[in-house]
C-alpha cells in the first residue's frame, strides 16, 4: 500500500484506494483538485487529492494531460485582460486623494458643479481602459485590411493625446496616456 501524503501522485480513473473513514474504493472520476470515488459501503465522495487518509492499493496512472488550477487561473486571467474592459487597479495621485472637482459655469447666476475627484478618476480610468479594448478589438478584426486598421489605430492615438492632460491625476507614470 502507498500513502498518497509522501507522493504527489496523480491517480487515474480504475486505482484501488483504501480511505481510513470510507474504507476500500475506486476512483472513478479524476478532478483539478479531487477524486471521485465510488466506495461500496458509502456510495461516491468527493475527497482532495492530498487527503492524508487516502492510500494506494492499486495504483492506475493517469493518462490525462491536466492543467494545474494555477495554469487555468493564468490562462482565464489573460484572456480576461485581453477581450473585457476589466483594468488594472490604477491609484489616483496622493495630493488629490479626498478632493473635488468644480466645474464653475462662465455665465453669472448659474450654480457650479461639484464632484468627488475619486468619482471623475475613475470615469478616466474606465475611458482609457475602454480604448485599449477598442484597440485589440481593432487589431484582431478580420473584417479590417490593415490599411483601415491603421487609419483607425490614428484616431486612437489622437483621443490618447487629447487625454494627456488628465495625466496629472495619476500616482504613476506607467498609467499615464500616451500619444504614440
Amino acid at each position: 500500500m502507498t500513502d498518497m501524503a509522501e507522493e504527489e501522485v496523480v491517480l487515474g480513473i480504475g486505482s484501488q484506494v483504501q480511505h481510513s473513514e470510507y474504507g476500500k474504493g475506486v476512483i472513478v472520476e479524476v478532478n483539478l483538485s479531487t477524486y471521485t470515488i465510488y466506495f461500496k459501503h458509502r456510495g461516491e465522495k468527493e475527497i482532495n487529492q492530498t487527503d492524508s487518509r487516502l492510500s494506494v492499493d492499486k495504483l492506475v496512472k493517469d493518462e490525462v494531460q491536466r492543467l494545474s488550477l494555477k495554469e487555468v487561473e493564468t490562462v482565464l486571467e489573460g484572456i480576461l485582460r485581453k477581450w473585457s474592459d476589466i483594468s488594472d487597479i490604477t491609484e489616483l495621485g496622493d495630493r488629490w486623494k479626498g478632493g473635488n472637482m468644480v466645474l464653475t459655469p462662465g455665465k453669472e447666476g448659474l450654480q457650479a458643479k461639484e464632484i468627488p475627484i475619486e468619482t471623475f478618476f475613475h470615469k478616466i480610468v474606465m475611458t482609457r481602459d475602454r480604448l485599449r479594448v477598442m484597440e485589440q478589438k481593432i487589431n484582431a478584426s478580420k473584417n479590417l485590411d490593415d490599411e483601415e486598421k491603421v487609419a483607425l489605430q490614428q484616431y486612437i492615438s489622437r483621443i490618447y493625446g487629447s487625454l494627456t492632460t488628465f495625466n496629472v491625476l495619476f500616482a504613476n507614470k506607467e498609467d499615464h496616456f500616451k500619444s504614440s
